[in-house]
């Protein structure tokens, strides 16, 4: 009987996992559909009235050449160089932007706008990624433990002050995730925003979708042609992304935990089920490595 009831629990929480993420899915799709379409729409339009008016200011042109051009300004953008400006643009390959573009390969963040053009460089980054991305990922989590040992010091510091323990644990939790927004969220795009000429709420933006690792592109810092940028600008954004995306990875194993505090509070059961399931599992391991 308690074998079919675990069955029935872990098939009804399956069922309802896969259809709150397809719905969620369905949800943003809509929304993202609703909100960007008529933009694009008006977009394009814009686009093509512009190429009619230059068409009409530049009679020596004709259609064909003037989407040759276009073609041509395309494949430099997809190449990494900004079509604006001039010879003189600072380099996407110095090392700051180099040591930048490292970062986004073994953290997966791929902005898009910048790829190694020559069959070497690809290759390389193939055979970088595949042994940078567990290397990142084995970092990551090295630096997760050590911000988890400052935190339980945290926690042990403010005992003395606060003697309840659920009390303590919150507070510390509360003072850990205030700190870390406010050292990767909030100054960082307050910085990129005075750097860049973005607004704040883009400089955020920009930070939640590096941080996330969805890395669209459509924001990249140092990559403005008319602006002087220090040397180690990328750099030391590159180095942000590193201890952020930490940070953001042990806040999100908070998260985890206080979903599955939360399962177990609504379903007691759930917790003896998945304890007893951990048993199954390991007593075949031990039957298997006897065998």
């Amino acid at each position: 009987m308690s074998w079919f009831h675990l069955v029935r629990v872990k098939v009804n929480w399956t069922a309802l996992l896969i259809l709150a993420h397809f719905t969620y899915l369905l949800i943003g799709a809509i929304i993202f559909q609703m909100l960007e379409r008529e933009a694009e729409s008006n977009n394009r339009n814009h686009f093509q009235l512009e190429k009619l008016n230059f068409l009409t200011n530049y009679t020596c042109l004709d259609g064909p050449a003037l989407e040759k051009f276009v073609q041509v300004i395309l494949y430099a953008w997809e190449k990494g160089v900004n079509p604006s400006g001039n010879s003189t643009n600072p380099s996407n390959w110095d090392f700051s932007s180099s040591f930048f573009f490292a970062g986004t390969v073994v953290t997966t963040i791929g902005y898009g706008n910048l790829s190694p053009s020559t069959m070497s460089g690809q290759v390389f980054c193939v055979f970088y990624a595949l042994c940078g991305i567990p290397l990142n990922l084995a970092f990551l989590k090295q630096l997760g433990k050590c911000l988890t040992i400052h935190l339980g010091r945290l926690e042990r510091g403010m005992v003395a002050v606060v003697p309840h323990k659920r009390a303590v644990e919150a507070l510390a939790v509360s003072l850990f995730f205030i700190t870390g927004s406010l050292l990767f969220l909030i100054i960082p795009p307050l910085l990129f925003s005075y750097v860049e000429g973005w607004t704040f709420g883009e400089g955020f933006y920009f930070a939640f979708i590096t941080l996330s690792t969805i890395g669209f592109g459509d924001y990249v810092v140092g990559t403005d042609p008319g602006k002087d940028y220090i040397s180690l600008y990328r750099s030391l954004a590159g180095i942000w992304i590193i201890f952020a995306l930490a940070w953001l990875a042990l806040i999100l194993n908070m998260g985890t935990r206080i979903m599955e505090n939360l399962v177990i509070l609504t379903d007691p059961g759930f917790k003896k089920h998945d304890e007893e399931d951990k048993e199954v599992s390991s007593s075949k391991l031990e039957v298997t490595s006897k065998i």
